[in-house]
């Protein structure tokens, strides 16, 4: 069976959002699904980072050639074990599965209890027949919403093809290899920025909590992202975390430590 994660700070400012609750009646709750960082992401580029198992045991982290900012999930996996493995198992057994075996691999393993699922936390659509057997997923299971920031991009314009699902959202996130389909096809995108000012200058909204990311009223209109996660010492990126520290999407966790909520 695959390893849902339950609902971590971001996601469950879900519950706060009416049109959202909706989906949340009868006591049902917020989960994830998550794999392996980079590993299982054909598609990333500005942000490909992978957690890499050395000799010893221990993992480290490594950054594509074309890292802009590293990805916060990767960072995650380097620091701790269980969700390395997490990842990993739920990786292990849908990477070589076909269609049919990934649908009813995902839909065994849906808790009876999900009403909102963020398809990747961690991870991204590594191939189309794991992205449509997510779609068949969504089909079976009308009362869940699903949705999913992604740089799959050609394995979303797949998707297209087949009719609407209300409970099933998408997002062209930047940053990858084809995001010149975003403009093409006029898909509804995520931008990660270094700073509010850059968002206004876009244009863009700030998506703080998701909400603007799962709700199905808004699955046409792009929004921004503060940068976030643990970065490269000196780098760009770094230098603008630490100047964002203390902004909206920020809070402290259990060690105090001041960290993204993600």
């Amino acid at each position: 069976m695959l390893k849902f994660s339950k609902a971590n700070a971001k996601t469950q400012a879900l519950a706060n959002d009416p049109e959202l609750a909706d989906y949340l009646t009868d006591k049902r709750k917020i989960y994830s699904l998550d794999l392996l960082s980079g590993y299982s992401c054909p598609h990333a580029k500005q942000c490909l980072s992978k957690a890499v198992v050395q000799d010893n045991g221990k993992r480290k982290i490594r950054d594509g050639k074309h890292t802009q900012f590293r990805c916060f999930s990767a960072s995650q996996e380097v620091q701790y074990t269980n969700v390395y493995n997490s990842r990993k198992h739920n990786f292990d057994l849908l990477r070589n599965l076909h269609h049919d075996d990934m649908f009813y691999m995902i839909d065994d393993s849906l808790p009876k209890d999900a009403g909102i699922v963020r398809i990747h936390v961690a991870g991204d659509f590594f191939n189309q027949e794991y992205m449509h057997a997510w779609y068949a997923v969504a089909l079976n299971n009308p009362r869940t919403l699903f949705y999913a920031y992604t740089k799959s991009l050609r394995y979303w314009l797949s998707v297209r093809e087949f009719p609407e699902l209300w409970n099933f959202v998408l997002t062209a996130s930047y940053g990858g290899t084809h995001d010149h389909l975003i403009d093409e096809f006029n898909l509804r995108s995520a931008k990660v920025v270094f700073s509010e000012a850059e968002a206004a200058e876009l244009g863009l909204a700030i998506d703080h909590d998701d909400t603007h990311a799962a709700k199905p009223t808004l699955r046409d209109d792009s929004f921004a992202l503060l940068l976030h996660g643990t970065q490269p010492k000196d780098s760009d990126a770094s230098k603008a975390l630490k100047a964002l520290k203390g902004k909206g999407s920020y809070s402290r966790n259990k060690k105090g430590a001041t960290s993204m909520i993600v």
